[in-house]
């Protein structure tokens, strides 16, 4: 297991941006799946976006807005998020897969609300 610390949610205006920190307390380099995920209010959590041995995936509603990316040597999971549109109003979660068997570490999300 690994604990996951997730900051740099807010309120932004449609068109803007804001970059997601995720925060591990292990070395992130050998881990399987690092992956964002976001819940808006009254559905699902969804898939956002992942990292799976450096190789990256989006969803198609955020595919060309938003980039995933690691540092390894600060443990940090990010999410670059541009062209922000109100329907990208949701809690926001970082999750780490150590191995790819599905024993998935949540963190406790970040508030991030798109609107004017």
């Amino acid at each position: 297991q690994v604990r996951l610390v997730e900051s740099g949610g807010g309120l932004v205006q449609p068109g803007g941006s804001l970059t997601l920190s995720c925060a591990a307390s292990r070395n992130i380099f050998s881990i399987y799946i690092l992956a964002w995920y976001r819940q808006a209010p009254g559905k699902e959590r969804d898939f956002v976006a992942r990292i799976t041995l450096g190789a990256t995936n989006y969803a198609e509603s955020v595919k060309g807005r938003f980039t995933i990316s690691r540092n390894i040597t600060k443990d940090t999971l990010y999410l670059q998020m541009d062209n922000l549109k109100p329907e990208d109003t949701a809690v926001y979660y970082c999750s780490a897969d150590i191995d790819g068997r599905g024993s998935v570490s949540w963190g406790q999300g970040t508030q991030v609300t798109v609107s004017s």
